[in-house]
C-alpha cells in the first residue's frame, strides 16, 4: 500500500471511529439517570474479581456517561451460599444477580440442562451447548420464576482435587468426592465413590477432618483457594464447567428504560464472549499454577502431580454419560424439559434422552 493510500485509509478509520464515538455519545447523553444492584459470585474468585466485578462497577457506568449508576456486591459478601441468589431474585429482593447453576439444580432440574457431568471435554463444545439451550431456558426462567436470562458463561474446566494418590477412575471407588450438583453425584456414585454436597468454602476443612477424601471444583478456583495445601493430585478430566447464569428480576428489566434495556443487553453480550475466552486461560493457568510451571502467572506455585486421563477413562466417561447422567436427568426434568433439550443440545452430542 502506498504512503497516499494509506493516509487515506487512516483518516477514513478515524472519521468512522469518531463518528461511532460521537454517536454512541449522544445515545448514552439520551439516557435516563439509572440504577442498578447487581450481586455477584465468590468475591475472592476471578470470575467476580476480575470479571463480573469490573463491568458492573466500572465499565457500565463508563459506557453510559455516568447515566446508569452501579451498586455492586458478591453473595459472599452477602453471607449468601448462592442457591439464595435464585431465590431472592425470582421475589424481586436481587435486582440483577448471577449464581452458579448447579446451586440452583434442586429448584429446577433445567439449570443442569447446559452442564451434565462428563458432557463438555473441552471448552468449545461447553459453548456450543449453552448457546443452544439458552432460549429454552431463558422461556422456563421467564414464564416459572419471572426472571431474565441475560448470560451463561463458566468459571472454567472442573477438576477433581485428591489428597492420597490416584491414578484414574477405578481409583475413585470408595471415595467421598465433594460435588455441587445432582448430575456431579450421579456420576461420582457410579465410579462407586460417594458424593458428598459441600460449600466451596468449607472444602478445606472437610478435606483436612477426612469428611471427603476428594472434591471437585475449578483447575484455577481451588488453587486460589489454597485446595493444593491439603491435596496432592489434580485429576485432569473435565467433568463440568461450573455455569453460570447472569439474570435479572424480570419485571425490574422492564421496568428499566427501553434505551438503558438496550445499552445493557448490547453490553452484556459483549461482555459474555470475554468471559468465555477468559475461562479458558483460567483453566489453563490452574494446570499451571497447581503444578508449579513457570507458565503460572495467575495463581499461586503449587507441587501437585497431574493425573493425566487415560484413552480408556474418557471412553468410561462418555459411557457413563449416556447411561447414567442423561437418564437420571431425564427423569427429573420432565417430558417438556427433555424435548427441548433433544431439539439442541441432544442433536449437538448425538443423544437422545428420554422422560419416563
Amino acid at each position: 500500500m502506498n504512503n497516499s493510500i494509506m493516509k487515506k485509509s487512516v483518516i477514513f478509520a478515524s472519521k468512522v471511529c469518531l463518528s461511532a464515538s460521537l454517536s454512541w455519545s449522544a445515545f448514552a447523553a439520551d439516557l435516563p439517570e439509572t440504577k442498578v444492584k447487581f450481586v455477584g459470585t465468590w468475591a475472592n474468585l476471578s470470575v467476580y474479581k476480575e470479571r463480573e466485578q469490573p463491568f458492573w462497577a466500572d465499565h457500565i457506568p463508563a459506557v453510559s456517561n455516568g447515566a446508569i449508576k452501579t451498586e455492586v456486591t458478591s453473595f459472599t459478601d452477602m453471607g449468601l451460599k448462592g442457591g439464595e441468589v435464585f431465590r431472592l431474585m425470582e421475589k424481586g429482593v436481587i435486582q440483577f444477580g448471577s449464581t452458579v447453576l448447579g446451586y440452583v439444580a434442586g429448584d429446577d432440574p433445567e439449570n443442569e440442562a447446559v452442564d451434565l457431568a462428563g458432557f463438555s471435554s473441552d471448552i468449545d463444545i461447553a459453548k456450543n451447548i449453552a448457546d443452544a439451550y439458552k432460549p429454552s431456558l431463558n422461556k422456563v426462567y421467564e414464564k416459572k420464576y419471572g426472571i431474565k436470562l441475560l448470560a451463561l458463561y463458566p468459571f472454567h474446566a472442573q477438576m477433581m482435587y485428591c489428597r492420597d494418590p490416584i491414578s484414574g477412575l477405578d481409583d475413585l471407588k470408595g471415595k467421598k468426592i465433594r460435588t455441587f450438583s445432582k448430575s456431579l453425584s450421579e456420576f461420582v456414585a457410579s465410579v462407586g465413590a460417594t458424593g458428598v454436597n459441600m460449600a466451596f468454602g468449607e472444602v478445606v476443612p472437610g478435606l483436612q477432618r477426612g469428611l471427603v477424601d476428594c472434591a471437585i471444583t475449578g483447575a484455577l478456583s481451588g488453587n486460589l483457594a489454597k485446595w493444593h495445601e491439603v491435596t496432592g493430585y489434580l485429576y485432569e478430566l473435565p467433568v463440568g464447567w461450573s455455569m453460570v447464569m447472569m439474570s435479572a428480576n424480570l419485571q425490574a428489566w422492564n421496568n428499566l428504560d427501553p434505551k438503558v434495556r438496550d445499552l445493557l443487553d448490547k453490553e452484556i453480550a459483549a461482555w459474555e464472549v470475554t468471559a468465555w475466552e477468559s475461562a479458558r486461560n483460567e483453566t489453563e493457568q490452574g494446570i499451571a499454577c497447581n503444578i508449579g510451571s513457570d507458565a503460572c502467572t495467575a495463581g499461586n506455585k503449587a507441587s501437585m502431580k497431574l493425573v493425566e486421563v487415560s484413552a480408556a477413562d474418557r471412553k468410561r466417561l462418555d459411557d457413563i454419560m449416556r447411561t447414567v447422567v442423561v437418564p437420571k436427568w431425564a427423569e427429573r426434568c420432565g417430558a417438556d424439559c427433555v424435548a427441548d433439550w433433544n431439539a439442541s443440545v441432544g442433536k449437538l452430542v448425538n443423544i437422545t434422552a428420554n422422560a419416563k
